[in-house]
């Protein structure tokens, strides 16, 4: 198999694991009676500790060096406050008060977001393709959230909320951690992101409380989540990018919410009406618009190479 096509296939795998990952995570929530706030602090403090350990063993006492700077310190705590454990507190909360589909799309507004922030920053205004995107985002939110109607939500108003402040949240981690990742990779400072983050989430929901329904399904999706679904899913994710690029890489992260809404119906029966597909289309087209190469040197301004998690 080729290096571009081995790629491809590490890429679509693992934004499949992270479609699979947040309808385990419905299942867990909405048929398992776990809290949003529960599950996103075991997971966190899990994923980061597997995480560190795969760093350990490659680098050794090494993964300690990001401690000794007072800015890296600083950073890192923003990172996993500010940036993961709010990413993964709304995403999941979204998925609480509707379902992994709903929740999945509405966080890929984000580059949506990320293109916006940046014209601004950069005082441009945006590309006709940009432009197409934002009415995209706008019009397919709008369907997702009132079915085409003016007077009704078709979700929750906390659906709708958190659904948001998920996508805001991935622009913060996306956009905050930029020094961080290049001085010391993508891995470990997810990893000690996550262990932190996991932290300060356990001092407020209490991990070792243990609560809801737990059976053998129930062990299963928890696996699913924080094995699959974070360290496997970003890993090979990583290597695909690594392999296609960023632009490739992007365009064929869109089988995660395609994957989460394909669960999310004929797994746990969430019912779709048809302007759920038209609203989940718009959305979902808005990547292909920012990758549009008419202009090389901001080709991937808003599209950025780290993924959700």
């Amino acid at each position: 198999m080729s290096q571009y096509k081995s790629g491809v296939l590490f890429t679509v795998v693992g934004a499949l694991l992270w479609g699979i990952s947040g309808t385990s995570g419905q299942f867990l929530l909405q048929q398992r009676g776990l809290t949003s706030g529960w599950l996103v602090a075991v997971r966190m403090l899990m994923a980061g500790l597997i995480l560190l350990l795969l760093c350990y063993k490659k680098e050794k006492d090494a993964i300690f060096r990001v401690w000794k700077d007072k800015q890296d310190r600083r950073d890192l705590v923003l990172f996993a406050a500010l940036g993961l454990s709010f990413c993964q507190y709304t995403y999941f909360a979204t998925i609480s008060h509707s379902n992994a589909g709903t929740a999945t799309v509405l966080q890929f507004l984000a580059p949506v977001l990320i293109m916006v922030y940046l014209s601004v920053k950069n005082k441009h205004l945006p590309r006709p393709a940009e432009m197409a995107a934002i009415i995209f985002a706008v019009v397919g939110i709008f369907l997702l959230a009132t079915h085409g109607r003016f007077d009704s939500l078709a979700i929750s108003q906390e659906a709708l909320l958190y659904g948001l402040l998920s996508a805001v949240s991935v622009v913060i981690y996306n956009l905050q951690p930029a020094r961080l990742i290049r001085t010391y990779g993508t891995l470990l400072s997810l990893g000690w992101g996550m262990l932190i983050g996991g932290v300060l989430l356990a001092i407020v929901y209490q991990p070792w409380r243990i609560i809801g329904t737990w059976d053998l399904a129930a062990f299963a999706a928890l696996i699913v989540i924080i094995l699959f679904g974070t360290v496997i899913s970003f890993s090979l994710y990583l290597e695909g990018v690594h392999r296609i690029g960023a632009t490739v890489g992007s365009l064929l992260s869109s089988a995660e919410p395609l994957s989460a809404t394909f669960l999310s119906v004929f797994w746990l029966g969430t019912s779709l009406h048809l302007t759920d597909l038209i609203g989940i289309a718009l959305i979902l087209s808005t990547v292909f618009l920012l990758t549009l190469k008419s202009k090389p040197a901001r080709a991937n301004e808003a599209v950025q190479t780290e993924p959700k998690i």
